[in-house]
């Protein structure tokens, strides 16, 4: 092969390499990214704690990090490959299952591993109404668990709830934007102990404390 054809070869592989072999986008979408929906103080509130995780340094000395989600867990899991194939192309979790931004769930989780806590910004959508003009305390709940889940999981790898004790203190506004407080209170054995405060961006007010 000459000199020529060889610079020619090269440069035709480097094409290639960028090209995608396959027609659609395999790159999971992140559903914590900021889009059209967000409320001005969702948006507020995403950036102080995004920019506490983009501080210069040390990556191990990073105090908070931002959590991707998607919505298809088996997909993105190990153990998903071994469930039925069926299962796994029409799975989606059931806080990321509805097309329409802003709808339903908008949140983000930013992670604070060294101090065993987080912090949720969640803004609740028009889907989730429960008593008139309010959200519902089940899409409340949900977000708890989801969130407290994703502490105890992060600390630790796979978690189950086993109990989830829920005080309703506050009603939450529809489309208004709150904050989830989860820290780990302590470990027995197996067992995982996580407390969570559902409160005004403020924290001037508490809406829902639960324990599990």
């Amino acid at each position: 092969m000459t000199a020529w054809n060889l610079r020619s070869s090269l440069r035709n592989i480097r094409t290639l390499s960028l090209m995608s072999l396959w027609p659609f986008n395999v790159k999971p979408r992140d559903f914590s990214l900021p889009n059209a929906s967000w409320r001005p103080e969702m948006s507020k509130v995403y950036e102080y704690y995004n920019a506490l995780c983009e501080i210069e340094g040390d990556e191990k000395r990073r105090l908070w990090r931002k959590l991707p989600s998607y919505n298809r867990v088996l997909k993105y899991t190990t153990g998903g490959v071994y469930l039925s194939k069926i299962i796994q192309s029409k799975a989606r979790l059931f806080t990321r299952n509805i097309k329409e931004p802003g709808a339903a769930f908008e949140y983000v989780v930013f992670m604070n591993k060294q101090e065993k806590r987080c912090v949720c910004v969640f803004q609740a959508g028009h889907l989730l109404e429960g008593p008139p003009g309010h959200v519902h305390g089940g899409a409340v709940a949900t977000m708890i668990d989801s969130v407290m889940g994703t502490l105890a999981g992060y600390m630790s790898g796979p978690v189950m709830t086993a109990n989830l004790n829920i005080n309703y203190r506050s009603p939450i506004p529809l489309g208004s934007v709150v904050l989830l407080h989860s820290a780990l209170d302590r470990v027995e054995g197996r067992k995982f102990f996580v407390t969570c405060r559902v409160t005004s961006t403020d924290e001037s007010k508490l809406h829902t404390e639960a324990t599990d």
